[in-house]
Formats: C-alpha cells, structure tokens, sequence
C-alpha cells in the first residue's frame, strides 16, 4: 500500500476552497477512481493522467488506484485537479519526493501528449490558496502572469509533466525555478476616448459628472444619432482608477470566464460591459446550464459600467432582474442543490429611443408609431426598474449651432472633479461604513446626523404627497443632492439642489 497526497483548490462561484488530494496505490484488479463529487470533466481525468505519465517516462502501475478530493462534499469541477491528481499518484509511487507535493498547491490540465495546459479561474484559486496558508503554487504557463498578481506566495510554472518530475527529483523545494513572487505586476489601462468628442449635450455631460461622481444609475433617452451610446462610453473616462484589491476583483471575473491570457497586467480602469439586447438571463445575471455557475454581465461590470443599448429591445423579464442587483450590490443564483453569490456594485446605464421608430422628438422624418406602440415599448423597462434609475435625461438632438461651437471639457478635466467629490464623500460617510452617495441607506439620509432640515426638504414633501415620488425616490434626490453640494465643494445641500435633483428624476420643483 502506497499513499501519496498535494494540494489544489476548487471554484464555487469566486471563492476558493484549498482541496486535499490524495492518492492510494495497492495491489488488486487494474482500476483508478476518483471520489469527492468530481463533475463530468473531473471524472475523466485518469485516462489523460494515465497518457500524461506513459509520455513523462513513468508509466502507472497496473493497480488499483484511488483518487480522494477531500472535502468530499464540495463539488469538484473543470480539468484543473489532471496535475494534482498525477502529482499525487507519482508521490505515492515514489517517483517525486512526498513532501514536496503535499506542501505544494498544484493547478492545470494534462494533454495526452504531457503537457500542461491553462484552466480557467487560476487568480481567485490562488488568491484562496495564499489566504489559507500556502507558500508554492505551481500554475501552466499560460496562467503564471496571472498567478503572479496574487501577494505572498510563490508561483511556479513547467511547461510539461516530464519536466516537473525532472525538477522535483533533482531540485530542492526551496529552490524551484520562480515564475512570479511577491505580487508585483505591471498596470495598464484600456483606452475608451475622450468626453471632448462629445458635441454639445452640455446637460446629459452634467448628468454624466454627476453619476461618475456619485456613483447613480442613469437613463438617457433620445433620437437616434445624438450622442447617447458615446456619452455611455465616456462615463468610465471620468470615473477614478482602481485600487489593486479592486482590481483584483475585477480581474477574478474574467479569470473564472477564461477571459485573461498570457500576457497578464493588472487592468486598473473600470470594467465597461454592452451586452446585446439578445441576451439571456443567464447571460446578464449568471448562471447557465448544468451544475457550473458562472458570472453574468453584472458580475462582469462590478466596479465599473453596464450599458444596456436599445434597453426596451430586451426581454422584459431580463431587465426587471436587475432590480436586486441594484439594491445590494450582488446578485445571488440560486440552484435546488447549491446557491453562488457573484459581486454585482455596478453604475447601470441605459439608453433608449423615444418610441419604437425614434423619431418622436428628431428633426426630419417624422413619427409614424401608434400611441400603444409607444406604450408598450417604453413600458418593458417598467416602473420599479426605473424608480431605481437616479438620473432620467433627455438627449437632445444635435443642431448646426452644436458642431461650430465650443469644444467641451476633456475626461481628465471632469475626472480631477469627480475625485475630488468622491473624496468629501469618503470622508463623510466612512464612519457609517459606506463611500459613495448612491450607497448610503435612507435612514442615514433622513435620520442620521446629516439628516437636512424640513424646509429645505418642502419640494420633496410635497411631490411624494402628490404621489409623484415614493419613498425610494425620496431617498434617490436625496443622494443626488448631496453629489450636486459635494460637485461644488459645500458642506450640504440647498434647496436648489433638491430642485435640481427633481429635475433629474423628470421632475421639476413642485409648486405649492
């Protein structure tokens, strides 16, 4: 009887669970099985372990052979335990020192021809290896930059299962070949234009600033041609760069979705994600078929921007799923046997045509849609999904006037105000343990220790009693109220704010 055992981690969602694999090698009828809840891909990996080490010159023996990923009740999913399997079965034959695998967290996918091929989800696997304690981690080549993000543990890389075996026989554990320590990396930033190129609209541009400052939801609406799909893109130019444990986060996604490649820097702008409007319900909130659950688009845009174009083209019962979301800042799929929590703080952006055709407020051709069309197609973005929505714009069309005037402000102009307003919010609000405005509960709002006085508040008493707010769009003004005194620099808001907070909502200031 020969035990042999190493490290590697398993991926529910994001997070990551550090698995023990252990393998058993004792005399009996030829078999290798594997034990642990392995999904379909998991369950198939003796006979690429088995190809794997014929290729590497260590054939294995003609035995039984038993594989336990323990804990045994977490599922086991994806290619990634083909290395630590073979490791584990070599250890116990002898072929590789023991203590250098069983201190050794081990991720990648076994050719047939022996080599070692990148898995997806290797950044949050060794992020949760390095939390537990590991110091060695051992990744394909194609996912050591990525590896090499993680701080605190070391990472290795071998291109193929023959020279791992060559290195640990004749290498001591303490000095294997580095590929990246330390978490050191490079940073780069995608380019998304610049808020010059935008002509004219100087009140969506406004309405821009605000929700970059503040971190609101925003609508546009208008003629097709006016600027609402430039002006959604540009709203990641003004927003502030990433932290590194931001994007960090950001970067888990894309690692879990197979999305980063070898070449790996740590991305520090704010992820900016247009979905299709054919997209499925999966596809936007996560999910999909069979037991993996994967990221949607929300999780996607965490930090940053998700920019549904045409949004009443998409389907109705897509659009009303994004109301959690937008409350909590996560969104959390549910399965009769498990359920996956998947980050979801994301600046939501929509942009719609003014009816069907888009030509109810344009210059030129004019409107030919019927009033229930109109109805109807405005309607399945649906009253709670828009009361959600802090800011409503209208966007105008561009007039002559427009293109000869001036040229507006640049992004890294608006951008130095925007932080500067994030920063007053920061400090404010830090000691609630919240840091922007769209963020902080209404409770905090109304009876906190910032709460405004009355008569500043009349506007808003009066359009909720009328009924032209509720309680949730109480709250929304509020929060941009606050943006707008924080924009320029003042300790709370006046009533113009409130004002102009209505105004941004479709609401103007209520007369008495």
């Amino acid at each position: 009887m020969k035990l042999g055992s190493t490290l590697s981690v398993g991926i529910t969602g994001l997070v990551g669970t550090v698995v023990n694999v252990e393998a058993h090698v004792a005399p009996g009828l030829p078999a290798f099985t594997i034990s642990g809840l392995p999904d379909a891909a998991c369950a198939q990996s003796p006979s690429r372990v088995r190809a794997a080490a014929i290729v590497a010159g260590h054939p294995l023996p003609s035995d039984r052979i038993t594989v336990n990923l323990s804990p045994s009740a977490l599922p086991k999913r994806g290619s990634g335990f083909d290395l630590p399997i073979a490791c584990a079965v070599l250890a116990a034959q002898n072929v590789i020192p023991a203590a250098t695998t069983a201190a050794t967290v081990h991720l990648g996918e076994l050719g047939l021809d022996g080599t070692i091929r990148p898995v997806p989800g290797v950044l949050p696997a060794v992020a949760a290896a390095a939390a537990a304690g590991a110091e060695r981690v051992v990744v394909p080549p194609g996912n050591a930059a990525e590896a090499g993000l993680v701080q605190n543990i070391a990472v290795h890389s071998f291109a193929t299962l023959a020279d791992l075996v060559e290195t640990y026989r004749c290498t001591p554990v303490d000095r294997l070949p580095l590929d990246g320590s330390g978490g050191e990396a490079s940073v780069c930033s995608r380019g998304h234009g610049d808020l010059a190129d935008v002509v004219g609209q100087d009140m969506a541009r406004l309405a821009l600033e605000i929700a970059a400052a503040g971190g609101h939801h925003l609508m546009l609406s208008g003629p097709p041609g006016a600027g609402k799909t430039m002006l959604a893109e540009r709203l990641v130019t003004i927003l502030p760069t990433l932290g590194r444990d931001e994007a960090l986060g950001v970067m888990s996604v894309r690692s879990v979705l197979g999305e980063i490649g070898p070449e790996t820097a740590l991305d520090i702008t704010p992820p900016f994600v247009a979905p299709h409007h054919s997209a499925s319900m999966a596809a936007i909130v996560g999910g999909g078929g069979g037991a993996n659950l994967r990221p949607g688009a929300v999780s996607r845009a965490d930090r940053g921007v998700l920019f549904l174009d045409e949004a009443p083209e998409f389907r109705k019962d897509v659009l009303q799923s994004l109301r959690q979301p937008l409350e909590s800042g996560r969104v959390v799929v549910a399965r009769a046997r498990e359920s996956v929590t998947f980050p979801a703080r994301f600046q939501l952006v929509l942009a719609a045509n003014p009816c069907p055709c888009g030509m109810a407020f344009g210059k030129g051709l004019q409107c030919r849609c019927q009033p229930r069309e109109v109805r109807t197609y405005l309607g399945r973005i649906g009253g709670p999904l828009a009361d959600r929505i802090d800011l409503q714009i209208q966007v105008a069309p561009v007039s002559l006037a427009t293109l000869t005037g001036t040229v507006g402000e640049s992004s890294a102009v608006v951008k130095e105000r925007v932080a500067h307003a994030r920063e007053l919010q920061r400090a404010r609000w830090s000691a609630h343990g919240y840091t922007l405005n769209a963020w902080v509960p209404g409770r905090l709002l109304r009876r906190g220790p910032l709460a405004l006085p009355a008569e500043r508040l009349t506007d808003l008493h009066r359009a909720i009693d009328r009924g032209w707010l509720t309680l949730r769009g109480f709250d929304r003004c509020l929060r941009l109220a606050w943006t707008l005194a924080d924009l320029r620099g003042e300790s709370s808001p006046r009533r113009e704010d409130i004002g102009v907070a209505l105004g941004l909502r479709g609401r103007g200031p209520v007369a008495a």
